[in-house]
């Protein structure tokens, strides 16, 4: 009777942990192959928005903007939104997010004809992108070697001067603010050695965007440092609303401090 009890504890044991795993691989796949986000606002309901000199926000980027793993489904950029909002400013927000885009798939995305046009007549632009690069849905965690993370640093920055080039292209003015990475793997294999690599990943990108006195880097790493799974959504990759939350705090203090307005 004792050995059948401990053959069963083992076994269940061991069918938890194969689900956990298949859970997290699946929401991986998720990540990276996601599907497109809804429709942006209307030409009606956007000129309504304009006249009143509302503050237009654009955003664009992956899974971060599109807010997964928030169960209010609002993510940083919902947030932003009510922060702006209880500070009295008049919001227009149209979030362009899509769950895995890369940044080659971004720089594509922005050739879109209503994407300039959106992007044209935008005051602020929030980005998430990299994460999806710099991951690969989980691959990364298996291959930390100087080679691979440079090869994968240099197609992304390429990329990512593309991107910022894009939006000047349609727009001078308006203020870019990228959001830098987090490590959600800290706590495992390898977890410590990512987190160096993804600390190098956002000072490159840091200091690209530092050639632009209107695009500004938004560190996300220190926010998730310390008791990381308090802040990821159950997936263990994406926030939860208390690390949008976070995310969004440090997003709007800047808009705030800067006194960006509606009127351009």
């Amino acid at each position: 009777m004792h050995s059948k009890r401990v053959r069963f504890i083992t076994v269940f044991a061991l069918l938890t942990c194969l689900l956990w795993l298949f859970g997290l691989g699946w929401t991986l796949k998720d990540y990276m192959l996601g599907t497109p986000s809804s429709a942006p606002l209307s030409s009606a309901e956007e000129d309504q928005v304009d006249e009143t000199g509302a503050l237009k926000i654009v955003a664009l980027g992956d899974s971060l903007t599109r807010g997964t793993g928030d169960i209010e489904g609002k993510g940083y950029v919902g947030y932003v939104s009510d922060r702006l909002k209880e500070a009295g400013k008049e919001i227009s927000l149209i979030n362009l997010g899509i769950k895995g885009l890369t940044a080659p798939l971004l720089a594509e995305q922005m050739k879109e004809k209503e994407i300039g046009r959106q992007l044209g007549q935008a005051d602020i632009i929030l980005m998430t992108i990299g994460g999806n690069d710099l991951f690969l849905g989980g691959q990364t965690l298996s291959d930390v070697s100087e080679a691979s993370i440079t090869s994968l640093e240099d197609a992304y920055l390429l990329q990512l001067q593309t991107i910022l080039d894009g939006v000047r292209a349609v727009n001078t003015e308006a203020t870019v603010y990228l959001l830098g990475l987090y490590n959600p793997f800290v706590e495992f294999e390898n977890g410590e050695l990512l987190s160096g690599v993804v600390r190098g990943w956002n000072f490159k990108a840091s200091e690209l965007l530092a050639k632009d006195a209107k695009t500004v880097y938004v560190p996300t790493y220190d926010l998730f440092q310390q008791n990381v799974n308090d802040f990821l959504f159950t997936d263990h990759f994406h926030p939860n609303e208390k690390g949008y939350a976070l995310m969004a705090e440090r997003v709007a203090a800047l808009i705030a401090g800067a006194g960006e307005g509606g009127q351009r």
